[in-house]
């Protein structure tokens, strides 16, 4: 009956802290990466980024050529 007392103090002083450690430090690693969706939706949006950048481009040298004086910020 003593050494179930001891077993179970044990238990609960050393075990059982290392494995709730070691349980949620992977859960941990596992959730700091990126899904598979979340890759999908970042690409994505980086496409966008880079053609709406593209589209101020074109839109700044047209203006440049109709409207030499636009970048002063005068009227």
């Amino acid at each position: 009956m003593a050494h179930s007392w001891i077993l179970g103090i044990i238990f609960l002083t050393v075990v059982a802290p290392l494995w709730i450690s070691a349980h949620y430090g992977t859960r941990w690693r596992r959730s700091r990466g990126l899904s598979r969706e979340d890759e999908k939706i970042m690409a994505e949006l980086w496409d966008s980024a880079r053609r709406l950048e593209a589209r101020v481009e074109g839109l700044e040298k047209v203006l440049d050529a109709q409207a030499p004086g636009w970048r002063g910020g005068r009227p």
